[in-house]
């Protein structure tokens, strides 16, 4: 290290943002994720034994996923590289692995290859370390705020152990926060500042599980509030809410996050919770979701989950999306709201779901069956000579526009594929094929009249 470096680093020390000053050394200085690094915890022995194989650390922004790496580089015997992959590439890669295999010849000595971000890296990128973390060249530590399993080589996760890292807990961000104002090696102690137990708790609330989050307000705070009559610096309530302004919402569009909370919205509509999908609809729209994203999900809900229970729902839900694209934000957030509660209180049946299904699993067993002679096309010459439509029965001239002539093909002749529910129009249809039919398997199933409500026989 030159005299240049040294200097570098030494002001690194003074002058970084609070939240790296702050980032701990020790495992024991390490706040949350006790599922991981908790007392006898697998990741928590293996750091302690110096005995790491290549790790994977997933978890959103501010959670320690950099944070435990450095731990790591504080307590291996082995020497720590770190790269970011958003500002390094293959020969930054090649450099750092050429100097591993130099270090292992010369000195025996192991290295650790830190790559933060690791998603960002593409996949050529990614298979160039295969070959190194294979032969214990390198000890490969990735972190990502992206689900590894979509974003990082299936063979480098194979050859990793993923430790997914949780949003902090309230009470684990307000330690922090205390720690930082009152610290005087590493915090903020030096300036004599003291925060209210209203502004600590606020933003340990609104930080949302990210530590560097709340850590940038207090600094804020600190830094540019003056000093009170009896010398202190005083974070209050009110001082507290103007460092972090609101709440930004922990989604990526891209990423796994997007496809929990749209998961969510689309399993709340089902469940018939008006409140959770107008909640979880109000968190995409705060994050910058597509309204049309958010309308064409409704409208498969509103097929697939409640179908003709409430063939009004198909209805609504398209209209929304027609209305959505034609008005744009913020007024589409009222149709949005307005078309995911119809849809969530509307009747619930997955029938025409479970008989398409049905149906094309019984197409795959059962190949290309000829369709009856009487229902084949006759609107061309010749047509008849071939037998083709000469017996069919015109639904129209029947009673009840019903003739009673079978349509499906002969080796599956009365095979049942749409099951009509009990729920919403359904019991309707149901009833009406039981009175055009006769069949017996469209009354109402003799198990669901002697279930309880809560669907558990007595």
């Amino acid at each position: 290290m030159d005299l240049f470096e040294y200097m570098r680093r030494e002001q690194q020390e003074t002058e970084s943002p609070l939240a790296a000053r702050l980032r701990p050394t020790t495992l024991d200085e390490v706040v949350g994720q006790e599922h991981i690094i908790g007392r006898g915890r697998l990741l928590r022995r293996a750091i302690q034994a110096d005995k790491l194989g290549s790790l994977i650390f997933y978890g959103p922004p501010g959670t320690g996923k950099t944070t435990l790496a450095k731990v790591i580089a504080h307590t291996t015997s082995a020497e720590f590289v770190q790269l970011n992959a958003t500002t390094s590439g293959k020969k930054d890669m090649e450099e750092a692995v050429r100097a591993a295999q130099d270090r292992m010849g010369m000195y025996g000595k192991k290295t650790i290859l830190f790559i933060d971000e690791i998603h960002r890296f593409n996949k050529s990128q990614q298979d160039y370390l295969l070959p190194f973390v294979e032969d214990g060249t390198v000890t490969l530590i990735g972190a990502t705020t992206e689900n590894p399993y979509f974003e990082v080589n299936s063979a480098l996760i194979s050859r990793s152990t993923v430790f997914e890292l949780h949003p902090l807990s309230q009470a684990d961000v307000r330690a922090l926060i205390l720690r930082a104002v009152y610290d005087t090696d590493k915090g903020m102690g030096m300036y004599n500042a003291v925060i209210d137990d209203d502004a600590a708790d606020f933003l340990a609330d609104v930080a949302g599980g990210d530590a560097r989050r709340a850590l940038s307000a207090v600094e804020l705070g600190i830094l540019t509030t003056e000093p009170s009559g009896d010398g202190k610096i005083h974070i209050t309530l009110e001082t507290a809410q103007e460092c972090i302004q609101r709440r930004a919402p922990r989604y990526d569009k891209g990423g796994d996050n997007h496809y929990d909370t749209i998961s969510a919205f689309i399993k709340s509509m089902r469940g018939s919770d008006p409140d959770a999908a107008v909640y979880y609809l109000a968190r995409m729209l705060e994050a910058g979701e597509d309204p049309k994203f958010i309308a064409r999900r409704i409208m498969i809900c509103a097929a697939e989950d409640v179908g003709n229970a409430d063939p009004h729902a198909i209805t609504v839900a398209v209209s929304c999306s027609l209305a959505c694209e034609r008005i744009g934000l913020p007024e589409a957030q009222i149709l949005l709201a307005q078309a995911a509660a119809y849809v969530a209180c509307a009747p619930k049946s997955n029938a025409a779901v479970n008989a398409i299904f049905a149906a094309r699993d019984l197409v795959k067993k059962t190949g290309n069956l000829p369709v009856p002679p009487y229902l084949q096309d006759a609107h061309y010459e010749g047509a008849q000579k071939l037998g083709r439509g000469i017996g069919y029965q015109y639904a129209h001239l029947y009673r009840g526009h019903y003739s009673g002539q079978p349509y499906m093909p002969e080796k599956v002749r009365g095979t049942r594929l749409y099951e009509p529910s009990e729920n919403g129009y359904e019991e309707q249809i149901r009833a009406r094929l039981y009175e055009l039919t006769g069949d017996s398997r469209y009354q109402e199933p003799e198990e669901l009249l002697d279930r309880d409500p809560d669907g558990s026989r007595p």
